[in-house]
């Protein structure tokens, strides 16, 4: 499992998730690579962290943590995947990584990190400027799936 994070510059840190992910781990993503990843893309002070409503998302752990580290956060709703800009990209990550046919787990997270590191930042801002539309079609279709989560949705 990986854990990674995008922005309109570009692809923050991911990083391999040993075993399973809880509310202390996933704090100690968020301490190791938030504040990095923010630095890596320049993306100076004003920026808005999302996250979807995963119970270690919502843990009091967490909301406590990004409360004491000034963590502006954005409301978002249960169970859309077709909203999430990432789910694509983690795709395209899936695709380009079982492409190079990895030998070894060491081969599969040097793959990850050089294809995640690759992925265009063009693709990135066209996810974020059509949000709007993934947006509409959530409220035509009144909360059902949309296109979006087909075209989106992979378990890497």
């Amino acid at each position: 499992m990986f854990w990674g994070c995008v922005s309109y510059k570009g692809t923050g840190n991911l990083v391999r998730i040993d075993g399973k992910m809880n509310a202390v781990c996933y704090q100690k993503v968020l301490e190791e690579n938030l504040h990095s990843s923010t630095q890596k893309l320049r993306i100076g002070r004003t920026w808005t962290f999302r996250h979807d409503n995963n119970p270690k998302h919502k843990a009091k752990l967490t909301c406590h943590w990004l409360q004491q580290n000034k963590v502006k956060v954005l409301e978002w709703p249960s169970q859309s995947p077709d909203l999430n800009i990432i789910e694509p990209l983690w795709g395209d990550l899936k695709c380009a990584v079982h492409a190079r046919q990895p030998k070894n787990l060491q081969e599969l997270e040097a793959f990850c990190q050089e294809e995640w590191a690759a992925l265009p930042s063009e693709k990135i801002t066209t996810l974020i400027h059509t949000y709007h539309k993934r947006l509409q079609a959530v409220i035509d279709v009144k909360g059902g799936n949309t296109p979006y989560y087909e075209l989106g949705y992979v378990n890497f």
